[in-house]
């Protein structure tokens, strides 16, 4: 088994294997692919463990993103034995739809889910493993102090996250971990639409959208909006290409360009089902 294991806040990496409980460093030259060739498709997706923060109740969650390095073809990997967390009771909100590289200043996906554990997890890692094009990649998540992550705004940037809702009357949240609305049911082919309300001190933020989790593609009216207002709202409409369960994912951003300081930003979730 591969280990791949971000620098955070940058985009380079390196993959790693444990050896004799060391974890040691693969050359370049003998990787199984090459991180710095991107290219149209049949590339891998690599699973990065982001960081990790603490919660208010004193839990902690475990940030993970991921890196396709196909800059046209978007890859679905369904959970089970190619999509898959240890240990077992934290998988299951992983993305199963890994959009291609982003056209925008941002190359890869910044912690796109996170796993919450207990104040006494200690030393013990959580760990992704995703296999693509025939290769399986893993990246463990523990919680060491050079990883930390600045939780939901930076003091020394002063960078914070949106708060958003995803209902007219239903709660705020802010922060990566996140919050899951409640379901929606369409049919397919007819139009949902969603719609997130951003507060913000920034007069203007960035929401993208996108497909979390489903048996699908997902076609959305406009899949990145500038919110021009502090206090603005976002609306746009997807369609769902088969029946079944789909996690519709939204991010809000002061801007893009702060994805590469690890802060600060929003997770949102909306469970979808979608009839015939």
């Amino acid at each position: 088994m591969q280990w791949w294991r971000p620098s955070v806040g940058l985009v380079s990496a390196a993959f790693l294997f444990a050896a004799a409980g060391e974890a040691q460093v693969i050359p370049q030259e003998r990787r199984a692919f090459n991180e710095q060739l991107l290219r149209p498709s049949g590339q891998v997706v690599v699973p990065l463990y982001e960081g990790w923060y603490e919660n208010p109740d004193g839990s902690y969650g475990i940030c993970f993103g991921y890196f396709n390095l196909n800059t046209e073809e978007a890859v679905d990997v369904p959970l089970g034995a190619d999509n898959f967390i240890e240990p077992s009771e934290f998988d299951g909100m992983q993305p199963t739809h890994f959009d291609r590289v982003p056209e925008a200043n941002y190359r890869r996906h910044f912690c796109v889910f996170t796993v919450t554990v207990p104040e006494d997890f200690g030393q013990k890692r959580v760990v992704w493993t995703l296999r693509t094009q025939g290769e399986a990649l893993s990246t463990p998540g523990k919680l060491l102090p050079p990883y930390y992550l600045d939780e939901p705004e930076s003091g020394g940037r002063g960078i914070v996250a949106p708060v958003l809702k995803l209902e007219a009357d239903g709660p705020e949240f802010q922060g990566r971990t996140g919050f899951t609305a409640s379901p929606r049911t369409v049919a397919v082919g007819d139009p949902l639409t969603l719609t997130v309300w951003v507060d913000h001190p920034a007069p203007r933020s960035w929401v993208g959208w996108t497909v979390h989790q489903g048996p699908g593609q997902v076609e959305f009216g406009e899949a990145e909006i500038q919110v021009e207002r502090a206090d603005g709202m976002a609306t746009t409409t997807a369609r769902f290409s088969e029946p079944g369960e789909y996690l519709v994912r939204v991010q809000s951003i002061y801007s893009t360009t702060s994805f590469e300081y690890h802060c600060c930003w929003t997770n949102g979730y909306v469970p979808v089902t979608v009839t015939r």
